[in-house]
């Protein structure tokens, strides 16, 4: 980081619609939430409002939620939500931030756990869901030392979710960054994984637009699935 003026040490409250949540300059060089997540909380709400959610409410699924925002966010919209992260430090950030947001008592599961074996657990249970949101790093390491590789583990996790999902559910999102893999790549994954389901999939880019001349800072690639039939 370089800094041309003051930032608070315990970093500063910002807000996304309904969430109240801290950013912060982490080590790490992120600012503790992702702003280019945006529209795919979006877009994920927009197809849980789909549902005929007077009967159940929707059941989500944050994978590698880190700090929460997204989670909160879905849960804002009335999903029941899992969050998933493997870093205790991320999870206790998650739960300060549902506290800020007054979302302390919504029906969310804050589970410190690897992703991809939690996912597996989950298939055996036979549990589904409605949504399912991924946003895997690069390389991580889980809660008793379990080692992630996203070129090795993403489709063995892609596979897990794809049991998890069915005829009634409404979509999986998955971003990828700081990878050398194609958007198309991740398509094709979706593809295969998923191909029991029924739905249309896309691929793309997301970044960030630089207000003064809007200029676009990409940020990471992205597939997703929805229930919807493509366009004729």
């Amino acid at each position: 980081w370089h800094f041309t003026g003051p930032v608070p040490q315990d970093g500063w409250p910002l807000t996304w619609e309904e969430v109240s949540f801290t950013a912060q300059c982490t080590p790490f060089r992120h600012l503790a939430y992702f702003p280019d997540m945006d529209p795919v909380w979006r877009w994920i709400r927009s197809e849980l409002d789909k549902l005929d959610s007077q009967s159940t409410p929707p059941q989500a699924m944050n994978l590698f939620g880190y700090t929460g925002v997204g989670t909160l966010a879905l849960s804002a919209a009335g999903a029941n939500l899992v969050h998933v992260d493997a870093s205790k430090k991320s999870v206790k950030a998650a739960r300060d931030n549902a506290a800020l947001s007054g979302m302390s008592e919504r029906p969310i599961r804050w589970i410190i756990d690897d992703a991809a074996k939690f996912a597996a657990r989950e298939v055996r249970r036979e549990k589904r869901y409605d949504a399912i949101l991924l946003d895997p790093p690069k390389y991580g390491r889980g809660p008793d030392g379990e080692i992630w590789r996203l070129e090795e583990h993403l489709a063995p996790l892609i596979e897990s979710c794809g049991q998890l999902l069915d005829t009634n559910s409404r979509c999986l999102f998955l971003t990828v960054y700081a990878v050398r893999m194609s958007a198309l790549a991740l398509g094709s994954l979706l593809n295969e994984k998923l191909a029991h389901l029924k739905g249309q999939i896309e691929v793309g880019e997301l970044a960030v637009r630089e207000e003064a001349r809007g200029l676009l800072l990409p940020t990471a690639i992205y597939a997703r699935w929805s229930g919807d039939e493509p366009a004729a």
